[in-house]
């Protein structure tokens, strides 16, 4: 049996995702986001979060998923991974969960559109149930994310 791992489950339209609690900062209600211009689409802007300026990125958009109108589910998930302090806008936030770091298995080239390099693995949690669980260091490349924002300029 492998460690325990607690992660929050999340989800993007029927597919949850998951992210290890340890790099979760907070969860919070959608807040006004302020637009900045010239970056990329997934990229909604920042909000002003307790006096801290934070990123927002849509993973819909990140992950090349149809956008859908915000509801009163939606949530901002605030992570920290590579110095970064960014928020991640999802349809939901559903739980917290312990998973056995055994029952996850490596990604498959694509999961439902959603390249394999943005995903840690994915877990079998019983009953059929599947949890992507993500890869933050990909998801917040910054590299990545600064070569998107040049080509719009």
């Amino acid at each position: 049996m492998g460690e325990e791992l607690k992660v929050i489950v999340f989800a993007l339209g029927k597919e949850e995702y998951g992210i290890e609690v340890d790099k979760v900062r907070t969860i919070e209600r959608l807040s006004p986001i302020t637009r900045v211009p010239k970056t990329a689409d997934f990229i909604k802007g920042v909000i002003n979060l307790r006096g801290v300026v934070v990123p927002v990125i849509d993973l819909r958009g990140r992950f090349n998923l149809s956008e859908t109108e915000p509801t009163e589910n939606s949530r901002i998930i605030v992570v920290a991974a590579n110095e970064l302090e960014v928020g991640f806008m999802v349809d939901s936030a559903n739980d917290v969960i312990d998973i056995d770091t055994d029952t996850i298995d490596s990604p498959p080239e694509v999961v439902g559109g959603i390249k394999a390099k943005y995903l840690r693995g994915i877990a079998k949690l019983g009953e059929g149930r599947l949890l992507i669980m993500l890869n933050l260091s990909e998801v917040l490349n910054k590299n990545e994310i600064i070569r998107l924002e040049q080509l719009e300029v």
